[in-house]
């Protein structure tokens, strides 16, 4: 079609004089039948919309929105997580939050149904991360996009933290601190070292972590991959139904033996008295007492497997001791999850539970903390197979924070949500240009302060702003201050107030943050 610009003349003359004729009696009829057309599409359209409910306003299922209250809270546990990793060396890294739907697939098997998948972007499927880790209920959650980074950039060795959400579409148990987008705090130290010794600092840092946040009293259990496969070995267990009877005995943390027995005898198909066999190992829980026992028991000791996990048990209580967490350890045969991956020695974090304070009630929300060694994950992502051996721990951060936000609310403990130092206040009018002044010397002098943005507040008001929002000092200037040279300094908790000189304020403030 030309361009309008290059009609010819006579063209412009035609278009002109059709556009400017009157329209036909069958041109009205068209548009006036048009018209009662739209209006009964429109009026169909809003009856419609009428008779559906109304648009209810709410955050995802499994998700939920955080207060400045609950940021509060998070940051300082975060802070204390991530000042502990940086304290034995870890760097900090990143990943994208969602990888191929491929990688992701191939390492979770049957788990890859808790996934949530994305549309085809360019060519490539993708998936939202499920972890960072490792992938199981708790334990490491950053180990598939940890290993891939490894394999991908030939990296042997590296000692990492990581803190991010993932994504999980499972069914959410908000009383237990259980998302489906949740928070995750993982650790890990990649590369060949001596037996024992990146296994024991990984104990280390879970009590720092757990006795820093002063939860209360904790216990960690630990196990060996190669002392369940050596156990269920000797005890008679099919190789094929290794992970379905692992599967039941993680469940002893909830259920009776009993209950956990009847569950693999009928439900599962296995032999009662290989079950009776396992229960007389998995009901077995101490200290590096049992780890010699176990030494001398007459099956396991049979089983090559077994020796070698219980050999290295064995080494890593005499690390714990020499960190003086010996204590805090526990040797438990009936902690056996996460075999799909881990090689050897595994671990988790509970805490004991204590008499609940009047109005308290008792929270359960399992595991704390989880981690263990996985020596072979990388070499499944490395095209020649190369190997790089992992070990690593993850903080289960959003039950821990479901338990403080808990006991604060229990005990209506307020929390302040801003970290202001220093209000800017005027008992008259006409002082904003100087109150912008004494602002922009604070906030450059690096303190943290704040005005109420309006030209002529009434003191009264920003008092009460300050008493309300937890704010330590207020600056006042005023036609008296202004005319002496001076300006207020006002204590909000004891009311009291002296006057400094204009040029000296910002040094005595200075004076008065450091000394409180």
């Amino acid at each position: 079609m030309p361009l309008l610009g290059l009609l010819p003349r006579r063209a412009w003359a035609s278009l002109l004089s059709q556009l400017l004729r009157p329209p036909c009696a069958s041109c009205t009829g068209a548009v006036r039948c048009q018209s009662q057309v739209a209006e009964a599409v429109l009026t169909s359209q809003l009856k419609a919309h009428q008779e559906k409910p109304n648009f209810i306003i709410k955050t995802p299922k499994g998700t939920r929105d955080l207060s400045p209250q609950h940021m509060v809270v998070r940051e300082k546990i975060l802070d204390l997580v991530i000042s502990c990793f940086k304290r034995h060396g870890a760097k900090g890294m990143d990943t994208p939050a969602f990888e191929l739907k491929e990688t992701l697939t191939e390492k979770y098997g049957e788990d890859s149904g808790l996934m949530y998948d994305l549309k085809d972007q360019g060519g490539e499927l993708l998936s939202l991360r499920y972890d960072l880790t490792y992938p199981s209920s708790l334990t490491h959650l950053c180990e598939v996009p940890f290993a891939r980074y490894l394999a991908m950039n030939k990296v042997k060795k590296m000692k990492r933290y990581h803190v991010g959400k993932v994504w999980r579409r499972e069914s959410p148990t908000i009383v237990q601190g259980r998302y489906r987008e949740f928070c995750q705090c993982d650790f890990d130290i990649a590369g060949q070292f001596d037996p024992m010794i990146p296994d024991a600092e990984c104990l280390k840092i879970m009590c720092e972590i757990l006795s820093g946040l002063q939860l209360g009293d904790f216990l960690i259990k630990v196990n060996d991959r190669r002392i369940v496969d050596g156990m269920f070995a000797v005890c008679g267990v099919p190789e094929s139904k290794f992970r379905a009877i692992c599967s039941s005995i993680d469940k002893l943390d909830k259920m009776a033996w009993k209950d956990v027995r009847h569950e693999m005898v009928v439900k599962k198909g296995l032999a009662p008295e290989v079950a009776d066999r396992i229960g007389d190992y998995v009901q077995c829980h101490g200290g590096v007492s049992l780890v010699e026992q176990m030494f001398q028991d007459p099956r396991l000791s049979q089983n090559k497997q077994a020796l070698e996990g219980l050999g290295d048990l064995k080494l890593l209580f005499e690390y714990l001791t020499l960190f003086g967490i010996a204590d805090k350890i526990s040797f438990d045969l009936s902690l056996a999850r996460g075999l799909d991956y881990y090689t050897g020695v595994i671990y988790e974090a509970v805490l004991l539970q204590t008499p609940t304070q009047a109005g308290e009630e008792p929270l359960n929300v399992g595991s704390v903390a989880a981690g263990g060694r996985y020596d072979g994950l990388v070499g499944m992502f490395d095209p020649k197979g190369h190997k790089v051996p992992c070990v690593g721990l993850s903080i289960g951060v959003e039950r821990i924070f479901y338990i403080v936000e808990q006991r604060m609310k229990t005990k209506g403990e307020k929390v302040r949500t801003t970290e202001t130092q220093v209000f800017v206040a005027t008992p008259q009018k006409n002082f904003l240009q100087e109150r912008l002044k004494l602002i922009a010397e604070l906030w450059d002098s690096g303190i943290k302060a704040e005005m109420l943005y309006k030209n002529n507040p009434k003191l009264l008001t920003q008092l009460h702003y300050c008493e309300s929002t937890g704010i330590p000092l207020v600056v006042i200037i005023g036609e008296q201050e202004l005319k002496e040279g001076v300006i207020k300094i006002r204590s909000v908790a004891s009311r009291e107030e002296v006057a400094i000189k204009r040029e000296n304020f910002v040094a005595e403030i200075q004076k008065r943050l450091s000394e409180s």
